[in-house]
């Protein structure tokens, strides 16, 4: 396996009696993609939040490349590389879709933010969309919008929270050939239901149930998992 960009160990994340987060061991390897996938309430969400600072760690550690981030603000974490597109829409729906990206990129960089905001709409196929008013963009083309935010960023590590969510067929097929673009240049997690997708795109998935960590593996290894069949895929591949 390539060096290892983010890692955990032992996360935990109670929220009383629920066990978000059980004591989870994770690498996610430098330049791959790694889908994260599970039946739902099994904790991805959570785990991801963990990652990115949303919601504080329990227990446990988190390093990325190195570094323990473990109490690490969020925007702190997004300067040092992270950016997590979430799985309901945060975009700014009072403001034109090239100010979002113009405001990520401010976040994260000095200078004129034109050519990078040019640069991220482009890869996301909402150039000609700059002046539109982000709330006024369809579901899928706002889940698109969140994407070219985090890719202005740029990212070592881009958290996708179920980005093909609202897509339309020939809109997942674009986005999958934007997220085999980002790599080896960033490494992508990549949470997500449509199994076509994952087993698509993905070297590695992980599988999560009852947040603990089921099994890791190549697509075809976690096809074949019998553990994996009876908790999650069933009959779905």
């Amino acid at each position: 396996m390539a060096s290892v960009i983010l890692s955990a160990r032992g996360l935990t994340r109670h929220f009383g009696g629920l066990k978000a987060v059980d004591g989870v061991d994770f690498d996610l390897a430098q330049g791959e993609i790694h889908a994260l996938i599970g039946p739902n309430g099994a904790g991805k969400t959570t785990f991801v939040s963990l990652l990115s600072g949303r919601v504080p760690v329990q227990s446990g550690t988190i390093a990325l490349d190195g570094t323990d981030i473990t109490r690490m603000a969020a925007h702190a974490r997004v300067r040092a590389g992270i950016a997590y597109t979430f799985q309901i829409t945060s975009v700014y729906a009072r403001l034109p879709v090239y100010d979002n990206v113009a405001l990520a990129v401010q976040s994260r960089h000095r200078g004129d933010p034109a050519a990078r905001t040019r640069a991220a709409l482009e890869r996301v196929g909402l150039a000609d969309r700059g002046g539109q008013l982000a709330g006024t963009l369809s579901y899928g083309h706002q889940r698109l919008l969140e994407v070219a935010m985090g890719l202005a960023l740029e990212p070592k590590v881009l958290i996708l929270d179920e980005p093909t969510q609202g897509l339309a067929e020939g809109e997942i097929a674009t986005f999958k050939a934007l997220v085999r673009s980002v790599v080896p240049a960033a490494t992508v997690l990549l949470i997500e239901h449509n199994m076509d997708v994952v087993m698509d795109l993905a070297h590695r998935i992980t599988v999560l149930t009852f947040g603990q960590r089921l099994a890791t593996g190549t697509p075809d290894e976690i096809r074949a998992d019998p553990q994996v069949q009876q908790a999650y895929l069933g009959d779905t591949v």
